[in-house]
């Protein structure tokens, strides 16, 4: 066992490298949404709780932009590890086409089914005065934040490039301008600051806004005046180099992704929305839950990325048995680091839910379910770096299977029965339905170390 822990510290240290300033942007951007989160508590209950039900919606369309950023990265970073300007170049016209596309299709689809999805999350024996208000809240929310849309999406087609060619500092410094941007716009229009509007929910979302196109601006100035550092920004908006045959071999392998996301994405929705059967108090406590779990997940989300950028690039340099060894190493890694980030949440469940300004039972609620977030959370950590090692090769179909799959197959029809079919409380609930991820290890490890994965996508 110590010689195998010795042979990984290479990889090790080159995850550490990779994964610090991920974990760094992530943990600010994560930071600041939980002071924002905090704020909108302030104003009440009921309007956190709307708050919560859009961000669940715009949880869908988010992942639904990453799966389409990943499938193109895996090629962006082959490219960059065969040290093909380019190929990268190509692949970020991909983003960049996909980025609007979509969000044209997720705007559409808000503005013509935004009142159906709302009222899904709004059922239950809660009293129907605080339903209406709540689905108030939500709708008024909703309309700002579309405008959001585009500036985050086109972000991250940039950002996303930027850290696949080993470039993590300026992703991260835009991502912490924007969110403190955030932080104080939104203390100045939720609560009225400086002789502007107290606006509320509504003061939040517009600060949300502003901080996307602070972020999109940063990323656009930096890259198109720096092309020395970054070649293949050359001729971005000027020179199509992208081919028929690149569109057709990036589109194979994003479309799974792509779904994957969407699909993984929907699932969570449709969890939270069979937790939310059990009353608004639910749904408040979750939000309060997933406040502080955003903050702490900042690291297994970090290494699973800091892996599949790693593992890419080795196999984009033809280094098939390097990476072979290394994808095990870096799984375990990850789940060893978090298993003490989970202890240090655990710390935590009881204080955190005494900030907001909601019933007590919420408040308890909440601490209990944070406890058993934290203890799986090494189990989140370990099937998050399968998913990355799985997609570092282009196996985009079988992280499908892995990842969406199982969310589907498994965790949902578990939810929906148990929510529906019987009188269980919300928290054995919530801990069954976390426990079935340990199956989703056992899978992860097997596809891991059958191999299968490690497959050149670039020529």
């Amino acid at each position: 066992m110590i010689n195998y822990i010795k042979s990984g510290l290479p990889y090790y240290k080159r995850m550490i490298i990779i994964a610090v300033p991920i974990m760094i942007q992530n943990g600010v951007t994560n930071f600041v949404s939980m002071l924002d989160n905090i704020m909108v508590g302030q104003v009440g209950t009921l309007q956190m709780t709307g708050v919560s039900i859009v961000n669940q919606l715009l949880f869908v369309f988010n992942l639904c932009i990453f799966g389409a950023m990943s499938g193109a990265g895996i090629f962006t970073a082959q490219f960059y590890g065969k040290k093909d300007n380019d190929g990268v170049r190509s692949t970020l016209q991909y983003k960049l086409v996909a980025a609007v596309l979509l969000t044209i299709v997720g705007i559409a689809v808000f503005l013509t089914m935004g009142d159906l999805l709302i009222s899904a999350y709004v059922q239950g024996d809660s009293d129907p005065a605080d339903i209406a208000l709540v689905t108030g809240y939500s709708k008024s929310y909703l309309k700002i934040m579309l405008w959001q849309a585009f500036p985050f999406a086109l972000s991250q087609a940039y950002a996303s490039t930027l850290r696949e060619t080993s470039d993590r500092i300026i992703p991260m410094i835009s991502t912490i301008s924007a969110v403190l941007v955030n932080l104080v716009f939104n203390y100045i229009l939720i609560f009225g600051h400086f002789g502007a509007p107290e606006m509320g929910i509504e003061g939040a979302a517009i600060a949300t806004v502003l901080s996307r196109f602070v972020e999109l601006g940063i990323l656009v100035i930096w890259s198109h005046t720096h092309k020395k550092k970054y070649p293949f920004i050359k001729a971005l908006y000027t020179k199509t180099t992208i081919t028929k045959e690149q569109i057709k071999k990036i589109t194979v392998v994003s479309t799974p992704l792509l779904i994957n996301e969407t699909l993984w994405s929907a699932g969570m929705a449709f969890l939270n929305q069979c937790f939310s059967v059990r009353g608004l108090d639910v749904v408040a406590a979750l939000n309060i839950v997933m406040t502080l779990n955003n903050v702490f997940n900042v690291a297994f989300i970090a290494f699973g990325s800091a892996t599949g950028i790693i593992l890419s690039q080795m196999l984009g340099a033809q280094k098939k048995e390097d990476a072979k060894k290394a994808g095990p190493k870096m799984i375990f890694f990850a789940a060893f680091v978090v298993l003490g980030i989970g202890l240090v949440m655990m710390c935590f469940s009881r204080l955190f839910p005494q900030i907001y300004n909601t019933e007590q039972s919420v408040r308890d609620l909440a601490a209990t379910i944070i406890i058993v977030i934290a203890a799986f959370m090494p189990v989140q950590a370990f099937t998050n770096s399968c998913y990355f090692t799985l997609r570092s090769g282009g196996k985009t179909f079988i992280t499908f299977l892995f990842d969406s799959g199982f969310v589907w197959l498994v965790s949902v029809p578990l939810a929906f029965c148990l929510s529906r079919f019987t009188d269980i409380p919300i928290v054995p609930l919530y801990t069954i339905v976390t426990a079935a991820d340990i199956i989703k290890c056992v899978l992860g490890y097997a596809f891991v170390h059958k191999g299968i994965w490690l497959n050149t996508v670039v020529e």
